[in-house]
């Protein structure tokens, strides 16, 4: 069984378990399926709405998608969360996103 397999298999046993959806979530990603991935990750997110990760993934997805508002919202958001969680690298790296899709 695949890593991809076991965490479907994890999501179907607990649908509500938001760890299970942001690993199934960041799989799908990283496979490039990002309209799958938006899903399972969107899931996680509300289960807990400060999952700065989570609002990374989220917007990178959207950006792939071709969805560039949602993608700054997302990225805005995120860098709220870093700000606020005190986490530097993602904070850099949100601004440095956001700057690039500035016009």
């Amino acid at each position: 069984m695949d890593v991809l397999e076991r965490h479907r298999q994890m999501v179907e046993r607990f649908p509500e378990n938001e760890l299970g959806r942001f690993s199934l979530g960041n799989a799908l990603f990283d496979l490039g399926r990002y309209d799958e991935a938006e899903e399972h990750l969107k899931v996680a997110l509300r289960k807990k709405p400060d999952w700065m990760v989570v609002q990374i993934l989220i917007g990178k997805c959207a950006l792939e998608l071709g969805r560039r508002a949602e993608a700054i919202a997302a990225f805005e958001r995120a860098r709220d969360l870093a700000v606020s969680q005190h986490h530097e690298g993602p904070l850099a790296e949100m601004e440095g996103l956001l700057a690039d899709l500035q016009v």
